[in-house]
Formats: structure tokens, sequence, C-alpha cells
């Protein structure tokens, strides 16, 4: 048997796993993709293979993905009644695209919900708000959110909030507000999962701190590994596994691998240098062309990708990791995990490592399952 052949039938063997359970993921931007590089949800037809985008319901089937958290995204420059009609506009996207495609989208607002999606064989549909400057500073809006069908809110995105120090900023609060310990305590008492990814290792520890019930990582990696502050510190991992939570991993470039983190600072500092912040990622997108063609930058690859998932696992333990893979967050993809539909390869990787079923369960959908199962019985009790 060739080496190809080897990987399809590895492969094939991981979809098939992936058939038996849910592989749910953290975090996806394909609401923002189609509203900024498409224009509209009526312009694209998911069910066929889609250029622009990293997904696409074809890829998903292929992937095996079973759930899928879509991040209702939007820029850290909006602020107040702008960001708040910005959020409602991209939650009002992604409903419709769940709508519009009911045989293979299933809105979930449980996890008795997305367990029923699967069986019946649809992708069950999570929604994700992606800053906490998305609710204006109200705690109403918070709740709107939530009735709207929002299950985690990451509580910064690139940039200060006022209540809440994000990991690319110059710290203002020291971690979290008076009112930010406010906000963690209403997502609680919701149901809503705290989403730690974005956020200062301050912030990070501050809402631990405050957290009664698991909290969340949806889309971040090791700093261990690869020193880029969107990454989680080792004292943090130990942190969220007594506490009950989910660091999530992802697959962008500049988190996995060291070469490319170091490209991405570089281009951030070069931003920096022509007057810009590089916490605004229209400024660096602006600028990574050019940067590009005078410093080609490296490639991550699908092994450092599963180094990070050994990793969290060896420090967090296997009941507190996830995937939370960024597609349509990042321009570029680890060789090997291109778009959705590659998720089996990383799966065949783990396998070869010596994961057991029982393992990439836990790690595919599982634990992020027993989180919100977890948040929605502090819900019930509070």
């Amino acid at each position: 048997m060739t080496t190809a052949d080897g990987t399809a039938l590895s492969n094939a063997l991981a979809r098939a796993m992936l058939s038996r359970f849910p592989l749910i993921d953290g975090h996806n931007d394909l609401p923002w993709a189609i509203r900024e590089n498409i224009g509209d949800l009526d312009a694209v037809d998911l069910t066929q293979r889609v250029g622009k985008t990293h997904t696409d319901i074809p890829r998903l089937v292929e992937g095996g993905v079973g759930g899928q958290f879509w991040s209702v995204y939007i820029p850290a420059r909006l602020a107040g009644d702008s960001a708040v009609t910005a959020v409602l506009e991209q939650i009002d996207l992604a409903h419709r695209m769940i709508r519009r495609y009911p045989s293979r989208f299933a809105l979930a607002l449980t996890a008795d919900d997305v367990a029923q999606a699967f069986a019946a064989g649809r992708i069950a549909s999570l929604l994700g708000a992606e800053g906490g400057h998305s609710i204006g500073g109200s705690l109403g809006v918070l709740r709107v959110l939530y009735a709207l069908g929002v299950r985690y809110m990451t509580l910064t995105h690139n940039s200060n909030v006022g209540w809440a120090d994000s990991a690319t900023d110059v710290p203002d609060t020291g971690g979290l507000s008076d009112f930010g310990r406010e906000v963690v305590a209403e997502m609680q008492r919701l149901g809503m999962l705290v989403d730690l990814s974005h956020v200062s290792p301050a912030t990070m520890n501050a809402a631990l701190d405050a957290a009664r019930a698991p909290v969340i990582f949806s889309h971040s990696s090791a700093r261990a590994l690869v020193d880029n502050p969107r990454n989680v510190p080792d004292d943090v991992l130990r942190r969220l596994a007594a506490n009950g939570g989910v660091c999530m991993v992802t697959f962008v470039p500049f988190f996995v691998s060291a070469d490319c983190n170091d490209w991405f600072q570089g281009l951030s500092a070069e931003v920096s240098r022509r007057g810009e912040n590089p916490a605004n990622l229209a400024a660096v997108f602006s600028v990574m062309p050019e940067w590009e063609r005078e410093h080609p930058s490296p490639s991550a690859t699908l092994t450092q990708v599963a180094d990070h998932v050994d990793h969290v696992r060896a420090i967090a333990g296997i009941e507190h990791i996830g995937i939370g893979g960024d597609y349509d967050g990042s321009d570029k993809f680890p060789d090997g995990l291109q778009d959705v539909s590659r998720y089996p390869a990383l799966f065949t990787e783990l396998l070869r490592r010596g994961w057991s079923e029982a393992d990439c369960q836990a790690l595919a959908g599982g634990n992020v399952l027993r989180v919100l199962r977890d948040a929605e019985a502090f819900s019930a009790g509070v």
C-alpha cells in the first residue's frame, strides 16, 4: 500500500469514527466572511463549494462536523449603539443562514438540541458573540443576546472593553472591573458560557476567580509552545481544569507555530511603525500583502496543532480539551488543515500518537457538551 493509500484509509477510518459522535467546533467566522467578502447571504449558495471561504456545507460534511459555534463577530472599532446594531445584524444573518438550509443545519440552544441534531444527521448550529463590546455596556443587551440564541460571549476581542482587558491591548482595568464581574455573574446566571479567548492573563484569572460554573476558551492554543498573547499559560490551564472548563485548541498559524508567530510579530511592529494600532485587524490586513512580498510567510503544520492538543491534555487533562479551528477568521491555516473538510486528518494524527476513540470523543465534542450541560444546570439552580 502506498503512503497516499495509507493516508486515505486512515482518514476514512477517522471519518467513520466521527460519524459515531459529534465533532463540535468552538469558533467559525463564516457569518462575518459572508458579510465582508461576499456581501450578503443571498449572494452565496452554501450547498456548493464556496471559493471565498474555508467553509461550506459539502466541506463541513466531508470534515465530519456535527456541531458548530458560529461566531457573530463584530470589529472592536465599533462601540455603543453601533456595536449593538452590528451584532444584532450578525445574529440575524446567522439565523437566516441556519433557516435557509434546514436539511443540514439545526439551531441549537441546549446540549440536548445538539444531541438531537446530530442524531438527525444535521449540523447543530450554536451562536457565540466575539467581544464584550457587542453589549454596549448593558446587561439588558446581554440578556437580549441570550434570548436570541447566543450561548457564549468572548469577554473582549483585540481591544479592551472598559470592563475587561484584552490580551493584545495596553492593560487598563488590571483584569476585570466591578462591572466586568457583574457581566460574568450574569452570563452564568443565564447559562451563557464565559469565553476567555482574546483576554489577558489577568482577565483570565479574574474571571476564574469570579466564575461559579465552567468557562471556556473557544479558540486558543498553548502559550508554553508558542509565546503569543492569544494563547493560554500553563498556570491558567491548571486553573481551568479545577474550574471544570475547556480549552478549545485553535488552528491559526500565528498561535500554533513559533516561526509564524515571529513573522506576525514583525508585521505588527511594522503596523506600529506606520502609526497604526496592531490590535486593529483592518490595519494589519492592509499592510500584510506588502509585508509578505518582502518577508515570505512560513507555514504551520497539522503536527504542530496536534502538539498543542497534546500539551493542553498533559497540563489540564483529557476532560478539558476541545477544538476551535477559527476557520474564516484567518487568511491562512496549517498545511493539512486548510479548510473545514480536514478535521479527520487531525484525528488520524492523534490516533497515530496513541489516542483512544474515547479520548477523541472527549476532544471532539464530549467535553464541550458537558460544559454546556453544567452551565444549564447552574443556571437552573440559581
